[in-house]
């Protein structure tokens, strides 16, 4: 670890954990959290429970805690402990994370062993961006009364597929045949049942490539769907958009408020996203199914808005595959509905991992995958399909990069402001010289966007009517 790393941080750790420490007579040095502090050195925290009880586990950032494993090793079925329970705990002891200290609960112990191979590690101090580095004698001091396994997969052996595209097909034929019970076709379109796409959908894509489209075509179409009418004209007349005067057809809402291009790809991400079915199961600690669609819609239309018009890309298509980025995640819940709930027990426990990590270890395919695949297999427009499959390769630069590069950049800049799941990713100086950004102007439209965060939920409230 480099000094420059390891300044002594102006933040301070919270007063129970400095004094806990210094009770026990560990040594430890305070330091400004980093994306360059090497992940084995890590402590990740997490807290379990079953009928039994509650059981602290630690492990390193480098590793995916594996809950087959662990059974196999306690011979218990353990969670992760609701977020509720876990907020109380660490409110009554003011803290923002858990850090990795036995003695801060009174459940037992459970450690990886491999921690104990550096000559320090790093732990979460229960202040953001704040961590105590403690040699490893001190370290070891700590779990005198805690238990060593084996239970961590390490991620380096996890290769999830970012850029193979090509191979898509064949990974997801293999995972479909290894964890369903269905049965092989010659084509993996005839072996996943994926539900026909509504006569609406289908009459919507058709007008998408259609040059001559006009707003009387969609305003046809839309009307004929009496749910999809309402929920147009609902769009429009929301404060979000703040439209002078009432709302009264279809028509009004797309010529005065909404415009063609983004009622047609509204129209569009609805009638595909009602396709599947929200899974009852979802990993706690998750935003909304469409709540983090809309706000991840939102974001990308002001960032291709603030973009020069010479290099911008289609807004409302950018829009769309905003509105449409997770449809993998209901994918997966529809084709695996047993190892799904799996997949979501694993996030849990996993907060410092990608969910690519955990879909590739558990599945041998993600959700990018699998969900790209569809939006190619429906005929959708390249610019999606790309959108949906390179939307977390922060260095893609390939065919209609301005595309996945939007909602990689919506993603990041959310999930910096607690919105989404999964670690925090840097956002590097090249994926915003691509797009024509400068940092303060992204910031500048996800703070626009966010400053609506009430009137987001309202509208993203209509996608989650009874189907």
């Amino acid at each position: 670890m480099t000094e420059a790393a390891l300044d002594t941080a102006t933040p301070r750790a919270p007063s129970v954990i400095r004094l806990l420490l210094d009770k026990l007579g560990v040594a430890y040095r305070e330091v400004q959290d980093h994306p360059s502090l090497p992940a084995e050195h890590r402590v990740q925290a997490i807290l379990l429970d079953d009928e039994v009880g509650a059981l602290m586990v630690l492990f390193a950032h480098s590793q995916l805690l594996d809950l087959k494993r662990l059974e196999e090793l306690t011979g218990r079925k353990l969670v992760a402990v609701s977020g509720p329970r876990l907020k109380t705990m660490l409110d009554k002891h003011t803290l923002k994370a858990l850090p990795g200290i036995p003695a801060l609960t009174s459940s037992p112990c459970l450690y990886e062993q491999n921690l104990l191979k550096g000559e320090s590690v790093l732990l979460e101090s229960g202040e953001t961006g704040l961590l105590l580095e403690l040699p490893r004698e001190a370290f070891e001091r700590l779990l005198t009364k805690a238990s060593a396994g084996r239970f961590g997969q390490n991620v380096q052996r996890i290769h999830p597929n970012f850029d193979r595209p090509a191979d898509d097909s064949r990974e997801i034929f293999q995972a479909v045949q290894a964890f369903t019970a269905r049965r092989i076709q010659q084509r993996l379109e005839q072996t996943i049942e994926i539900p026909p796409l509504a006569d609406t959908a289908q009459k919507i894509i058709k007008l998408r490539v259609d040059p001559n489209a006009s707003v009387d075509d969609i305003t046809s179409v839309v009307e004929t769907d009496p749910a999809l009418a309402a929920q147009v004209v609902s769009w429009a007349a929301s404060p979000y958009y703040a439209s002078p005067g009432k709302i009264r057809s279809v028509e009004d809402a797309i010529v005065r408020v909404l415009g063609f291009d983004l009622v047609i790809n509204l129209a569009l991400g609805l009638a595909l996203g009602k396709t599947l079915s929200l899974p009852k199961d979802q990993p706690q600690q998750m935003t909304p199914y469409w709540q983090q669609a809309i706000y991840t819609a939102a974001v990308i239309e002001g960032l291709s808005r603030a973009m020069p018009r010479t290099g911008r890309p289609e807004v409302g298509l950018t829009y769309l595959a905003g509105l449409l980025h997770n449809f993998g995640y209901l994918l997966l819940a529809h084709v695996f509905p047993p190892h799904f709930s799996l997949i979501c027990r694993h996030l849990e426990v996993n907060p410092h991992l990608s969910h690519n990590y955990v879909e590739q270890h558990l599945l041998g395919i993600s959700r990018e995958q699998i969900g790209a695949w569809l939006m190619n297999l429906w005929d959708m427009p390249e610019e999606l399909t790309a959108a949906l499959r390179f939307q977390h390769d922060a260095s893609y630069s390939g065919e209609h990069a301005a595309y996945p590069n939007l909602v990689c950049l919506a993603n990041r800049l959310l999930r910096e402001r607690g919105i989404g799941a999964g670690p925090q990713m840097p956002i590097p100086d090249e994926l915003l010289a691509r797009l024509a950004l400068t940092r303060e102007k992204a910031n500048e439209v996800v703070n626009r966007v966010l400053d609506a965060e009430a009137l987001l939920r309202e509208l993203a409230s209509q996608f989650n009517a009874p189907q």
